[in-house]
């Protein structure tokens, strides 16, 4: 085997982290310093120093990850990586329990549940305990919970009573316990019991442990920060032997703690490690200077962090701007013409991105962007209009304003408990294909053509669509909706309810602003019938776009400019982070930081000085603390940018 020169093909600091002495390692990657090469760079110097290669674990949150890792030490290295135990910690415990499912009351030869068939699983449990009802949680509301305390080893109706309040938390546990029942009766696992698995036969059998503690002399663990307590065991467990326990992660980037990711896992580390080694990888690769001092700046102040100090090794660029704006109107053509702009000065569109906390930030550019001409993806799902909350709210409206909407018509009534697809057809023709909301006959037929169950539900609904024959507002009308019913469903029928209802109120304000419901409506219709003909094409074919996306799905990615959204007090921070936990400011101030680190050359940071109310009348933003505590030599600010 060639020797390897590490050192032509490392810097310093990486070169310091994968050539360390053996002994728990942590490797603390800040954004953009060659994280990946580094632990490819550890496995190929594992290989070359004489280690068999089924020997060393690597553990990675996705099975690509990992196949890239191995492909490239592969490149470095030779087939000797061959036998490396690669893969996500899922991965490696399917693997284990193939063989020793038996000690867990399994067949080795278990089913594997994909999220449909768990979805069908839980809902059966559900009708079986007689509990199918549409006040009653959602399979995939269900299956949230079920994960979540799994993986932070919780208790099932205490988690509940805290998610979902208005439903009996010992019916919840009921269905939890009958849904691992069947699962076991019928030798099947979802994703998590084969975590839960797992670490099970480590934690239960000595010998099954110590086998695997003496087989993995050196384990490696990629993204360490978003490990969840489950994983993070594993790990111990494992290394527990050898010690050999090599962690790549960065605190700054720790942003998924409402999925289970527990950041204190990278924290203690050393705590849990005597001896630990640690080293920084501080030098950057992707940004301009500029960009790094922002992102510098703005993570400083975070408490309980390990250090860092990004240094660059890009020529210096532009300042980042900061823009003071009037309101998301404004905010929305400071964007369109920010993308004119950059395009002018080389940018192709593609690597143009606009970031935002939350879904319902980009609503006003949403709108613009058709008219402007610009075609976009989004990163984060589907388009404001096009997901099926907004879709849900919005079919009471076009219930109002169009009789012969059937689609609209048999939406709403699919809301309703005890009404199917079938039920709603047939009450359409019972209505006799037109449905005019203020007839009273009409409204008869259609209580008749209801079971008993739909009838109470009903009735909530009829309340709001008679407040619209007494001149009730549009906006009014789509809150006594979610007051009276569609509130509660939308607890039920979602995990993430509590930033559907966000998107809700941001689309009530936005249709406050309009006096021809009619008109809005056109206008969403229109909104999502968008053809892209005219893009510009990308090189080798396909449309180029410009890219929106949250925060949290832009991580791991970058672009040549990035555009935030809504840098304000309240909305970047989110005021619901704030004041669902402690540590929210924390995240919230790493959450940022990623998003600051995802530019690699120019970085326009969007500050609203007002949000529209719905009657008219603005509400005062303060700027984001997180712009406030740069100093502001760093930034080159705007202000009345002519777009008003």
């Amino acid at each position: 085997m060639p020797t390897i020169d590490f050192q032509e093909l490392l810097n310093a600091e990486q070169l310091a982290a994968a050539t360390a002495p053996d002994g728990p390692i942590l490797v603390l990657a800040a954004a953009g310093t060659g994280k990946t090469r580094t632990l490819v760079f550890r496995v190929a110097q594992l290989v070359e120093r004489g280690i068999a290669p089924d020997r060393i674990l690597l553990l990675t949150f996705t099975n690509k990850a990992a196949r890239e890792m191995l492909d490239r030490a592969r490149e470095v290295v030779g087939e000797g990586v061959g036998g490396v135990w690669g893969g996500t910690f899922h991965h490696l415990a399917n693997r284990l329990l193939r063989r020793h499912a038996p000690r867990v009351g399994f067949a080795s030869d278990f089913t594997i549940l994909d999220r449909d068939d768990s979805r069908a699983l839980v809902s059966q449990c559900v009708k079986d305990l007689k509990l199918e009802h549409k006040e009653f949680p959602r399979s995939a509301v269900l299956l949230g919970l079920f994960s979540m305390a799994a993986n932070a080893e919780a208790d099932i109706a205490e988690l509940a009573g805290r998610r979902v309040p208005e439903t009996d938390p010992e019916a919840i546990r009921r269905v939890h316990a009958a849904y691992e029942k069947r699962k076991q009766d019928m030798g099947g696992m979802d994703f998590d019991d084969l975590l839960v698995n797992g670490l099970r036969l480590l934690r239960d059998h000595a010998d099954i442990r110590e086998r695997y503690q003496e087989q993995f002399r050196h384990v490696l663990v990629d993204e360490y920060q978003d490990t969840n307590p489950i994983q993070a065991e594993l790990v111990d467990r494992l290394g527990a032997k050898h010690g050999n326990v090599f962690v790549v992660g960065d605190d700054f980037q720790s942003i998924y703690a409402w999925r289970g990711a527990d950041y204190r896992n990278i924290m203690t580390f050393p705590d849990r490690y005597r001896g630990t080694q640690i080293y920084r990888l501080e030098t950057n690769y992707r940004s301009v200077p500029n960009i790094l001092a922002v992102a510098n700046a703005c993570i400083a102040g975070n408490p309980e962090q390990f250090q860092k100090v990004l240094r660059a090794t890009r020529e210096p660029g532009d300042h980042p701007v900061v823009a003071h704006l009037r309101d998301g109107d404004e905010q929305a053509r400071y964007v369109v013409e920010q993308v004119r702009l950059l395009r002018r000065e080389g940018f192709r569109l593609s690597d143009i991105a606009v970031l935002y906390r939350a879904h319902f930030h980009a609503l006003e550019l949403e709108r613009l962007l058709p008219m402007a001409r610009v075609p976009y993806v989004i990163t984060s799902g589907m388009r404001f209009f096009e997901q099926a909350h907004i879709k849900d709210v919005l079919c009471l409206l076009r219930v109002l304003v169009f009789p012969n909407d059937e689609l609209s018509f048999t939406r709403l009534l699919g809301l309703l408990p005890g009404v199917g697809p079938r039920t709603a057809v047939k009450a359409w023709a019972k209505v006799g294909s037109r449905f005019r909301a203020q007839d009273a006959g009409q409204r008869e037929v259609l209580r008749g053509a209801l079971g008993k169950a739909a009838q109470g539900a009903w009735a909530r609904v009829e309340a709001v669509l008679d407040a619209a024959s007494e001149g009730v507002s549009a906006d009014d009308l789509l809150d006594r909706f979610m007051e009276t019913f569609y509130g509660e469903h939308l607890q039920n029928a979602y995990e993430n309810a509590d930033e559907r209802m966000e998107d809700i109120a941001a689309l009530t304000a936005d249709v406050a602003r309009y006096t021809d419901l009619e008109e809005f409506l056109s206008g969403v219709a229109l909104l999502t019938n968008v053809d892209g003909d005219d893009a510009p094409e990308e090189e080798g074919g396909g449309q180029e776009s410009l890219r929106l996306s949250t925060v949290h799905q832009a991580k791991g990615l970058e672009w040549g400019a990035v555009i935030i959204l809504w840098v304000t007090e309240g909305m970047f921070p989110s005021s619901r982070s704030l004041n669902e936990s402690m540590e929210g400011e924390a995240e919230e101030r790493r959450l940022f930081y990623v998003a600051v680190t995802r530019a690699k050359d120019a970085l326009r940071i969007c500050v609203p000085e007002v949000r529209r109310s719905r009657d008219g009348g603005v509400f005062y933003c303060s700027p984001s603390r997180f712009v406030t505590e740069i100093p502001p030599h760093f930034l080159r600010v705007e202000r009345n940018t002519g777009f008003m």
